[in-house]
């Protein structure tokens, strides 16, 4: 029997929403996280990582984009945005959109 740590109530999904120039992503494309992150280029995982964090416990970051293209959507029919720019030091550009949305049923996390 595993050992329950929690229950999560969003899903995460992330799409590459901006830039060129990168070898590993393409405007567009998607990927589910946790399930995708093997498919994420290493250095954008690591910006994702700490933001996904707090999406997921239901927090958000204070910095909202107004009047830009990277204006949040915050609780919106229960989906909420951020984005968080790659750390490529190339002209990459690379920016990931971060999607969460409210599950309709918590899901619960742990281990065996």
């Amino acid at each position: 029997q595993g050992i329950i740590m929690g229950k999560i109530n969003y899903s995460i999904e992330i799409e590459i929403f901006k830039g060129s120039g990168c070898d590993h992503h393409r405007i567009g494309e998607k990927f589910k996280y946790p399930e995708d992150i093997g498919k994420i280029c290493p250095w954008l995982l690591d910006s994702i990582n700490s933001m996904v964090r707090v999406l997921q416990f239901g927090g958000t970051l204070p910095w909202k984009y107004q009047n830009t293209e990277y204006e949040k959507e915050l609780n919106i029919d229960g989906t909420t945005t951020e984005f968080v720019r790659c750390p490529d030091p190339t002209n990459s550009g690379i920016v990931a959109k971060i999607i969460r949305k409210r599950l309709a049923e918590p899901k619960e996390v742990g281990w065996s």
